[in-house]
């Protein structure tokens, strides 16, 4: 009977290819940088990328602000040494750096002149109605 391998296990926090020195800090510079290009491209207000992810509500896609959770989860798990293996530190890399390009992407002055024409169509649509009812009430009392 063969024996199986009895190699030692080499604890995660232990191996160099686990993750790379200083990783919480990259962690935090990346939601910094990811933070200060929601204000500048989409004016998202708050305190930290946490409170922006919050506030940013449907101004960005599903697929975002999962990977925006994962971020925040991440630093999270990484303050407290005992959790910080559990931190997918790739998938956080390949999703900032998404993100990040995606905001990149972000035209912040067709996002409002988008904002604009959307309500002024719908400040005219409104007052179409307005005028399409006072016009039938006007006919219905006999004044047309």
């Amino acid at each position: 009977m063969r024996r199986k391998d009895l190699s030692p296990i080499v604890a995660p926090w232990r191996d160099e290819s686990y993750a790379p020195e200083g990783t919480l800090m990259d962690m935090q510079a990346r939601a910094e940088r990811l933070a200060t290009l929601m204000e500048e491209r989409l004016d998202i207000r708050g305190l930290g990328l946490a409170a922006k992810t919050r506030r940013s509500g449907r101004r960005v896609p599903r697929w975002v602000r999962r990977e925006l959770d994962a971020l925040i989860e991440g630093m999270k798990l990484a303050e407290n040494p005992k959790l910080a293996p559990r931190v997918d530190y790739q998938r956080i890399e390949n999703g900032t750096a998404k993100v990040e390009k995606w905001l990149l992407d972000v035209d912040p002055w067709d996002r409002r002149r988008g904002v604009a024409v959307e309500w002024g169509a719908g400040l005219a649509f409104n007052l179409l109605v307005v005028v399409a009812i006072l016009i039938a009430l006007l006919g219905w009392r006999g004044f047309l």
